[in-house]
């Protein structure tokens, strides 16, 4: 299936490894032009040397990189002074980190929300009216399948990404940005094999007294999928939503966890 984005600019954060550079590369393979957003220096060269390489990327595509916390308003500035009209944009950002309510104070909520929330919503805002103006835009955010299924040890990541998620209801509904063909959509994960979810799991296996193998298999076992999910099956969800294919899917948070969700709806 032909997606129709060959030739749109993409900005994907976070995209140096695991999920962020699972959506990197599947707008890569439709030939889209993706600029990369990362913090760590050499594992974001890293991707992009990949990605250059990726013998299923059209001649066409470029892959060009920024490296800076997209959290900061610095960070935001440096992307914006290489390209300021964007057609499809990826926000991701890494989760803040998991313990208990009691110990959370001011700052480290600030944190959460300033990296979870209101870094996607700058993003939205400094992009969708130009997207509306040229009659196409997509804005994916990755957050997380706590949203439908909070977690109680993710207390921050619970609170700012629905607040994330409220917010994105809200917007993308609006007549100016999805009657101009601008659509604001979210994608949950679940439990995903990348670099976060193996230091999780190495935490537990330390904590419990069992070898990682152990932990991973008895956590595979509560996905009715009996697996984890891998990026490329991530990324490829994610450049669907990004394809002339979903203009009539907004305001959506799209769950990817290999049926662990028990709910309905």
């Amino acid at each position: 299936m032909d997606f129709g984005i060959a030739g749109k600019w993409a900005l994907v954060c976070g995209a140096s490894k695991g999920l962020g550079f699972g959506c990197a590369q599947a707008l890569v393979r439709e030939g889209v032009n993706v600029v990369l957003v990362a913090r760590g220096t050499e594992a974001l060269q890293a991707a992009v040397t990949r990605l250059a390489a990726d013998p299923a990327r059209p001649a066409s595509a470029t892959v060009q990189s920024v490296a800076a916390d997209i959290t900061t308003p610095e960070g935001r500035a440096q992307v914006f002074a290489l390209r300021r009209d964007w057609d499809i944009v990826v926000t991701n950002a890494g989760g803040p980190p998991p313990g208990d309510f009691r110990s959370w104070d001011r700052e480290a909520w600030i944190k959460a929300v300033d990296a979870n929330m209101l870094t996607p919503i700058e993003l939205i805002k400094a992009t969708v009216d130009g997207m509306a103006a040229r009659g196409f835009g997509r804005i994916v955010n990755i957050t997380s399948s706590a949203v439908k299924a909070p977690i109680d040890i993710l207390g921050l990541s619970n609170g700012a990404r629905s607040g994330l998620t409220g917010f994105v209801a809200g917007v993308a509904r609006t007549s100016k940005l999805a009657g101009a063909n601008v659509t604001i959509n979210n994608l949950l994960p679940g439990a995903f094999d990348t670099e976060r979810l193996n230091a999780t799991m190495k935490g537990a296996a330390e904590k419990a007294g069992k070898s990682i193998a152990e932990i991973k298999e008895a956590r595979k076992k509560t996905i009715p999928a009996q697996r984890f999910g891998n990026p490329d099956e991530f990324g490829a969800t994610c450049a669907f939503l990004c394809s002339q294919h979903a203009s009539y899917i907004t305001g959506q948070n799209v769950l990817i966890d290999g049926g662990s969700y028990p709910g309905t709806y």
